[in-house]
């Protein structure tokens, strides 16, 4: 977990909000194209160069709030107030102590990340919201929704520790951050929360037989102009993303905007969990790093305490 200062965080919501006109680079408006004289540097091997360590961290949700109903974007204003708001939230205490234990941990164990100029991550839908789910879709979400306390098997995968940050890549409160590294014919990505590592092949070569189910998928890698394109099938049928399972087919590009910026867009399609594909977009910030160590099946006391809270009440009706 990293903790930022407050004028920091006002600062760099500030800077994102704004689009990088100086640069020509037009950043959260569904465009991946750098329009200006910025060039992205090169591998020795001659690949554009997305090495180093990228957050990802942002408050801004994946779908349009109804109060903003038909706005797509924010002021500069409403940005740095969003983030700074974010930064201090859980500080606030209660008299009430299940209401104080429920409020978690304070501000400062929090690197929720900042607001961007979007009032949503998806830019497709035009309405920043999910498309509308199939009847299969909406059993799955209820399924999901209830979770049984019989084993640990029941839970979801993060609380397992198997898989945190599926793919496509998302935000949560803190470890937001992605370490890539480059070589000729490869691309890996390092995940500091729950340390999941992706080694992405860029030869063309096919993806493997639908019985082979990781759960992170299998990807393939391209470049097309200045941007890695991957494609990831094959996701483990136990996998969830917003409802969607092993049928989920994501199609990620990334694109150095700028010196510290990585621009990161995906396409989501499942056609037994949506009527339509759908496409979200956010810009991953450059950070010195490093990647911490991230211990979650060690001494994993949650995960024992909700099963034997379970037995507690079961013994108690």
């Amino acid at each position: 977990m990293r903790h930022r200062s407050l004028a920091f965080l006002g600062a760099l919501a500030a800077a994102i909000a704004v689009v990088s006109l100086a640069s020509g680079t037009v950043v959260g408006q569904g465009s991946t194209v750098a329009t200006g004289a910025w060039k992205a540097p090169r591998t020795p091997w001659g690949h554009p160069d997305l090495q180093g360590i990228w957050n990802f961290g942002t408050i801004t949700p994946l779908e349009r709030p109804k109060q903003f109903a038909d706005r797509e974007f924010l002021t500069a204003e409403e940005v740095r107030r969003l983030t700074e708001e974010a930064a201090v939230r859980g500080d606030q205490r209660s008299d009430d102590p299940e209401r104080d234990v429920d409020g978690a941990y304070n501000a400062f164990w929090w690197d929720r990340g900042v607001a961007i100029a979007r009032t949503s991550l998806i830019v497709d839908p035009p309405d920043g919201r999910l498309p509308p789910s199939t009847p299969d879709g909406l059993k799955r979400r209820a399924a999901l929704a209830q979770r049984g306390y019989d084993s640990w098997e029941d839970r979801s995968l993060n609380e397992r520790c198997l898989v945190y940050r599926p793919v496509p890549v998302r935000s949560s409160g803190y470890n937001n951050n992605n370490q890539i590294v480059q070589a000729p014919g490869y691309v890996a990505m390092l995940q500091e929360q729950i340390h999941e590592v992706r080694i992405i092949p860029l030869d063309g070569r096919p993806h493997p037989s639908a019985k082979v189910r990781p759960w992170l998928g299998v990807s393939r890698g391209r470049w097309e102009g200045d941007t890695l394109v991957v494609e990831t099938t094959n996701f483990h049928h136990k996998t969830n993303y917003e409802g969607s399972g092993g049928h989920r087919r994501v199609v990620e590009r990334f694109t150095r905007v700028d010196a510290d910026t990585l621009l990161y867009e995906y396409t989501v399609e499942d056609p037994t969990t949506w009527t339509r594909p759908w496409t979200a977009q956010v810009p991953w910030r450059r950070t010195d790093g490093p990647i911490f160590e991230y211990a979650c099946h060690e001494g994993n006391y949650g995960m024992v305490n909700l099963l034997a809270g379970a037995r507690k009440l079961e013994k108690a009706r």
